[in-house]
């Protein structure tokens, strides 16, 4: 008679499994039940292995009850597209400069591309996606953004038209929340459209944030390309109250793309989201780490 035994490897490797899973519990009893909104976008969406963890994270998330809210970026392949056709860009303030032209190309990325590839992942983990864009079924309604800008001369800023770029005014609500309860996991493109029927680009986390705390979800995740917010010693700063990240945004440390993270979530909480955490996408499976396990990841704000 012959007998299988694992090795004391082996046996290692699955007591750590077990422990991960009894160590999760009761962050998934926490979250049950709850609307948890993340943005994603940056390096995660263009790695495949990342992406691959990603679409299981969010099909894990339903299955234990929560219900997420995707919304997604695509600033590297609409630049891509955009070369491919001969296509300049120009940003101003960070933010890229949206004639006609690069406005069709913005919606045919985000909608019929990235958004559709995104869905398919998560579907083919398990979950149970739907694709939808902000500019249809009056998803998300969005008024033309104009940005202030200081002339280097006379230190006057003065508005300045930066095309079909957006900010959202209004969110179809009840459309999303239709979706939740059919079981699907909502994945929106950021676009937005307005009463004369324009579409508009909308920065992917203005979108998400506007969306959380018009729904407001309990959590708001910022998945970006760095550990989260760090302080003048380039270290991380594991937490905030919303009162101090509110002062945060005027330190001198705090810079690129940072300040409009650290805002969207401030703006977020104001109108109802409980926590916020900015993090970071290129950690495989990150997610899962910051909702299911004890110390998280990243920069958590909250009340």
């Amino acid at each position: 008679m012959k007998f299988d035994f694992l090795s004391e490897s082996d046996q290692a490797y699955f007591i750590h499994k077990a422990s991960t899973l009894v160590e999760a519990l009761p962050f998934i009893r926490e979250h049950s039940g709850d609307t948890i909104v993340i943005k994603y976008g940056g390096h995660a969406m263009g790695d495949p292995k990342l992406a691959k963890s990603f679409a299981r994270d969010i099909g894990l998330m339903k299955e234990v009850g929560i219900f997420p809210v995707v919304i997604h970026g695509g600033g590297p392949q609409i630049a891509e597209k955009l070369k491919n056709k001969n296509i300049n860009s120009q940003f101003i303030e960070g933010l890229r400069v949206t004639d006609k032209d690069t406005v069709k190309v913005v919606e045919d990325v985000l909608a019929n591309e990235i958004n559709a590839e995104i869905v398919k992942s998560i579907n083919e983990s398990g979950g149970k996606a739907i694709g939808l864009s902000g500019n249809k079924n009056t998803l998300l309604s969005a008024s033309k953004l104009k940005i202030g800008v200081k002339d280097s001369d006379s230190n006057i800023e003065k508005l300045v038209d930066i095309g079909f770029v957006g900010q959202p005014t209004k969110v179809n609500i009840n459309f999303i929340k239709e979706h939740i309860k059919d079981g699907n996991i909502p994945v929106i493109a950021p676009l937005g459209i307005d009463d004369e029927g324009n579409s508009y680009n909308i920065n992917a986390d203005t979108a998400a944030g506007f969306i959380a705390g018009e729904l407001e979800a309990s959590k708001l995740l910022l998945l970006t390309d760095v550990p989260g917010i760090l302080d003048q010693d380039k270290k991380l700063i594991s937490s905030l109250t919303l009162d101090d990240a509110s002062k945060i945004i005027d330190e001198d440390f705090i810079v690129g793309g940072m300040k409009p993270k650290i805002l969207t979530c401030v703006e977020a909480m104001k109108k109802g989201v409980n926590k916020t955490t900015i993090l970071d996408g290129r950690i495989p499976h990150s997610v899962v780490l910051e909702l299911f396990t004890e110390h998280g990841i990243g920069t958590q704000i909250y009340s």
